[in-house]
């Protein structure tokens, strides 16, 4: 018996459709930006959902975990887009925001760390903003992985050109291996979200 077929958690959480942020295409797979996409990917992997419908704005698919339906997406629309996405999703599957989880990289949070939020503002992700405003609420849980900002003379730089080429680029292989690491501890933050709720993942993930 998988873990997409065990019996109903006792706390069930109400999230019903997970959002791994990204841009399709082979050109950018490696890239910072995809963290959502990979954390997706690893997660479809392991409940065994398939990822094999495909409409205008999003690739997705549908599967069950302890007896509740579970919908695995990645946008088509490129990041700065992904609202339509979750919007076309949304009304597809009839859900309320708050069963919405959006994975994606925060610039903010330093390489390799995990850490989970109810609701909250874009900071400055694009494809967060873009889903604010397509659900016309803040309040849809996120699981946040980072990425670190680029340094520039010695300090963190926020020039939007410097930043556009280090979302856009693939991490060396070190850092690309603390970003896998945080890919699997992301996995097990949804894990725990999904049977225990987001209360019991917050104080678990958010500590370190």
């Amino acid at each position: 018996m998988n873990e997409s077929q065990t019996p109903p958690a006792s706390q069930p959480c109400a999230v019903e459709l997970i959002v791994g942020l990204g841009n399709p295409g082979s050109e950018y797979a490696g890239n910072r930006h995809n963290v959502g996409f990979w954390t997706v990917n690893r997660l479809a992997r392991r409940l065994g959902i398939a990822i094999r419908h495909h409409s205008r704005t999003a690739s997705y698919g549908e599967g069950t975990y302890r007896g509740r339906r579970l919908i695995l997406a990645k946008p088509r629309t490129y990041v700065n887009r992904s609202g339509d996405a979750v919007r076309e999703l949304v009304r597809r599957y009839g859900l309320a925001p708050k069963q919405v989880l959006v994975v994606y990289d925060d610039l903010d949070l330093p390489v390799g760390r995990v850490r989970i939020r109810a609701k909250g503002g874009h900071g400055g992700n694009n494809g967060v903003k873009s889903i604010i405003a397509a659900l016309g609420t803040q309040e849809f849980p996120r699981v946040r992985i980072g990425i670190g900002r680029p340094v520039v003379n010695g300090e963190p730089s926020y020039d939007p050109e410097v930043v556009a080429r280090w979302v856009l680029s693939d991490p060396p292989p070190a850092e690309r291996a603390k970003l896998d690491e945080a890919v699997a501890r992301a996995q097990e933050a949804i894990i725990t979200i999904l049977d225990e709720g987001l209360d019991a993942a917050m104080n678990r993930f958010n500590r370190d």
